[in-house]
């Protein structure tokens, strides 16, 4: 009996698939678990109109993510922190610093998981700073530290 995986299973395959599995395994364990469904017309009808739907969620996501891109290359983020010694930033400027000062100043949502620093900035001036916004767009503002 051929079957659509409505879920991850671990000796069949991933959700979406049509796998053949016997009859019994199917009625008695796929089926009434709700890990699959039989592979009729109309199952494999739906099966198709779902991953049209989210194929053109993933490309709206991926247009968005692009736009973005291209407004936060016109973004400099301000970043004020007090001096200490030798003129040095007092502590550091963080991610989650840099996602606060951003929604504050220009009104984006960045995610601080998603930006990308390899190490903190401890020093005041000028930093081009990455962010993944989508898998395949990784975007770069400024951010500019100054002294409070």
């Amino acid at each position: 009996m051929k079957v659509i995986l409505l879920q991850d299973v671990k000796s069949l395959g991933k959700e979406g698939e049509i796998v053949n599995v016997s009859d019994g395994y199917a009625r008695n364990y796929v089926i009434p678990k709700k890990l699959g469904v039989e592979a009729n017309d109309k199952n494999k009808n739906d099966l198709k109109l779902k991953k049209q739907r989210e194929a053109k969620e993933a490309a709206e996501r991926l247009a968005d993510a692009q736009k973005l891109a291209k407004d936060l290359e016109k973004v400099t983020v301000v970043v004020t922190m007090k001096a200490g010694e030798g003129g040095r930033v007092f502590g550091s400027v963080s991610a989650k610093e840099i996602a606060q000062e951003a929604k504050k100043q220009y009104n984006l949502d960045l995610d601080k998981k998603k930006i990308q620093l390899s190490d903190p900035i401890k020093s005041f001036g000028n930093f081009e700073i990455p962010i993944r916004l989508h898998p395949q767009v990784t975007a770069k503002f400024m951010l500019k530290v100054t002294q409070a």
